[in-house]
């Protein structure tokens, strides 16, 4: 029974997506057609769309259950110099509320570099301009050794989501990208592929930053893009994260820890800030092209 589970529950959202679709085809359209086959097939629709949806809400609720555990793996960090660590998995699994997206383990960066406070939540004016904030435009790293399996970076940065209006108007941006699919979500991102069969993936990047595309090979370390503010992002950020397929809809989250950090005023080490703390790394050496 458990690989059953397993597999529908990788699919749990093409499984929503199709539910809802059929409910909103029946709610716009059914009164457009008449006669006992047409009702018939309407009834159908209904009832395989809310059968849909009490699919998914099972599966929610029971189906990581059947997720294989899996030890945690260190990897390279995405970033260099000192940044806050938020919705990190060292203080919640999931750490962003939900295991959709390959995301259970991820975490958000934010760079503040020593002597610089950027731009409060809270404050006005609600929405700013990308460029206001130092993360973006710094360089984003590759975490594994590997090979390239996804690359785009042809989404738009938009400006911050500041203060609460702001954010509330971010989450109904957020129902909407759903409706496009993960693309829409993470926005700009790129996916490598390790020895392993992991995949480490780093997206919200600047639009028309990724140095790589899809099958080439890269290091840990080598600059893969630069960070921004694409996709259901609040503000400039790396988000990371490590899964175990290259699809977002239907990859699992695996813990990780970067390596060589150090964590507020700790000496360097394997690790994984929690909420609230910095993490500095140093910035890794380039190799010659």
């Amino acid at each position: 029974m458990n690989p059953v589970v397993l597999a529908l529950y990788r699919v749990r959202g093409a499984i929503f997506f199709a539910a809802t679709a059929a409910l909103v085809a029946v709610a716009l359209f059914g009164r457009f057609f008449d006669g006992d086959v047409a009702d018939a097939i309407l009834l159908g629709l209904v009832v395989a769309g809310l059968a849909g949806w009490l699919l998914c809400l099972l599966l929610a609720m029971f189906g990581a259950r059947a997720l294989p555990s899996r030890e945690r793996v260190t990897v390279h960090s995405p970033v260099s110099g000192r940044w806050l660590a938020m919705n990190s998995p060292a203080s919640q699994t999931p750490s962003h509320g939900t295991r959709a997206y390959g995301q259970a383990h991820a975490i958000d960066l934010v760079f503040e570099p020593e002597g610089y406070s950027r731009p409060a939540f809270g404050t006005w004016p609600a929405m700013r301009e990308p460029k206001e904030f130092k993360a973006f435009g710094q360089p984003v790293f590759s975490m594994v050794d590997g090979v390239v399996v996804r690359a785009s970076d042809w989404r738009r940065d938009h400006r911050s989501r500041s203060n609460l209006i702001a954010f509330a108007y971010l989450m109904a941006e957020g129902a909407v990208r759903e409706l496009g699919g993960p693309g829409f979500v993470v926005g700009n991102h790129v996916v490598i592929r390790d020895a392993n069969g992991d995949f480490a993936a780093t997206v919200h990047l600047a639009q028309g930053s990724k140095t790589v595309n899809v099958g080439d090979t890269v290091r840990a370390g080598d600059v893969i893009g630069a960070c921004g503010n694409s996709g259901n992002s609040s503000e400039p950020h790396v988000h990371a994260q490590l899964m175990d397929r290259a699809s977002f809809w239907t990859a699992q989250g695996i813990p990780f820890t970067f390596a060589a950090i150090a964590i507020d005023d700790q000496d360097p080490a394997d690790g994984m800030p929690r909420n609230g703390q910095h993490l500095t790394a140093e910035e890794p050496v380039q190799r010659a092209q």
